[in-house]
């Protein structure tokens, strides 16, 4: 029944919602991710702060290291496996419209982060730093009747980012990669610790993983913001620049094949049949998946943003939105063309039925580089630890607007028990459980930023009038 809820509230409605919306913020905020991109950039650089339109705030963390902390959360399993998929069921032609939703997602970064800043708490008595969120813009920029709102937002948020799919995908990533059936029973520790327990040898050596997984989020995560913020200011360029170097080596491996791959893109992108079939790919990774590849909408940016110290709005906004052409745009892309070469483009029309995405990168990479399955694994490895490091933050702000900054204490530790016990249960009603809640997430975070969308363009027309 839950999985069957999920597909109805988490296909199309929310394709639409977070598509549809998107949209309607890119036109009328005049295409604010096309050119406002290269002010967008010089802001990031700029290490000055602007005056603005707000009071200093004692923020934890500068604007880049909120951007990297989204990037963190947002680049993961998705971009690798939502990416095959879609080539799969959509064709060379999805990678276009990819490139489109992008564009749209960036728009609706810009007015999240916008109005994280615009509407964030400010500090108070104990608990110094601003504190931002759809919650926190729902509950200062909308009428009180909308309260709810916020209260079904943060609920949302608490288990909604609880790392169900990555600790359980980068469980058996690990497992599929490292090892075969015949050889975890015959192991004879896991067989000894397999007597002890109800559990099967498999079972024991995904807790095993899944415990030393947590270990290593708990060593980020307890502490704090800053602590996150940091590592994810070097994680995250050193697995884009690694992955990168990867890709690099396919496209000067494959180099005469490199022009065909972009031809097929754009040719494929607007015939009939490979509009419906990216139509379909799309759907994929931009409605029930989405909340997994850039987050646009779904509200858990504006929690990072609105904690910077930064104090004019717009400019939050402006960084915020590069957030989807890092993941969406540049680490998507590369996942696509390594697929593309690396792959027969038959062999790509011949796979269907129950498509596995990272089996099909996975193969990809094996194929063109030495040993390359371990490299994608190491890969992996880093996109998934870096989401858990920046939900975990996200799930506690949540927690924080609820109940409180010492009632919410407990958030952090469930948070790391369930990345152990989520990598032994089998998915099922639990990623149908999280679908929905992500949904929640979206649903009021999306009505926000449109209702709110006008003060978003009468701060942006104020802000580059003073220019």
């Amino acid at each position: 029944m839950l999985d069957r809820f999920a597909e109805i509230l988490c296909g199309y409605p929310l394709f639409f919602l977070l598509i549809g919306g998107g949209l309607y913020l890119f036109i009328s905020s005049g295409f604010v991710s096309l050119r406002r991109l290269p002010h967008a950039i010089r802001v990031l650089r700029s290490s000055d702060k602007d005056s603005g339109d707000m009071p200093s705030a004692n923020g934890q963390i500068s604007s880049a290291q909120a951007l990297a902390s989204v990037v963190a959360a947002t680049i993961g399993l998705g971009n690798i496996a939502g990416v095959a998929i879609a080539l799969v069921v959509g064709g060379p032609g999805a990678i276009f419209w990819m490139w489109v939703s992008a564009l749209v997602g960036m728009a609706t970064k810009y007015h999240e982060g916008v109005l994280s800043v615009m509407y964030r708490r400010p500090p108070v008595d104990g608990d110094p730093s601003p504190r931002g969120g759809t919650m926190y813009v729902i509950r200062n920029g909308l009428h009180r009747r909308w309260r709810w709102a916020a209260s079904l937002f943060a609920v949302a948020g608490m288990f909604g980012t609880l790392c169900i799919m990555n600790s359980n995908q980068l469980t058996e990533a690990v497992v599929a990669t490292f090892t075969t059936p015949e050889s975890v029973e015959s192991h004879q520790l896991l067989s000894s610790l397999s007597s002890l327990t109800s559990l099967s040898s498999m079972q024991v050596l995904r807790l095993c993983i899944g415990i030393g997984v947590s270990l290593i989020v708990a060593l980020v995560v307890l502490g704090g913001l800053r602590r996150i913020a940091a590592v994810a200011s070097v994680l995250v360029p050193f697995m884009v620049g690694v992955y990168f170097i990867m890709v690099l080596y396919i496209i000067v491996t494959h180099f005469e094949h490199l022009p065909s791959v972009f031809t097929t893109i754009f040719s494929e992108a607007f015939n009939i049949k490979a509009g419906v079939g990216s139509l379909i790919g799309i759907a994929i990774i931009g409605a029930r998946r989405a909340a997994l590849v850039n987050d646009a909408g779904v509200g858990t940016a504006g929690i990072m943003h609105g904690s910077s110290s930064n104090t004019s709005p717009v400019r939050e906004g402006l960084i915020a939105m590069l957030g989807p052409s890092v993941d969406s745009g540049l680490v998507c892309t590369l996942t696509a063309l390594a697929i593309m070469l690396a792959l027969p483009s038959d062999a790509l029309l011949q796979m269907s039925g129950d498509i596995k995405g990272l089996e099909v990168a996975t193969k990809a990479f094996s194929n063109a580089i030495p040993y390359g399955e371990y490299f994608l694994m190491a890969i992996v490895a880093c996109f998934a630890l870096s989401s858990m490091f920046s939900y975990s933050y996200y799930g506690a702000s949540c927690a924080r607007y609820l109940f409180g900054p010492k009632r919410s204490a407990w958030y952090t530790y469930i948070f790391i028990a369930t990345i152990a016990v989520f990598a032994v249960v089998p998915l099922g009603a639990a990623v149908a459980l999280c679908d929905i809640f992500y949904a929640l997430m979206a649903i009021p975070t999306m009505i926000t930023v449109i209702a709110l969308s006008g003060r978003v363009r009468a701060a942006t027309k104020k802000y580059f009038t003073s220019r």
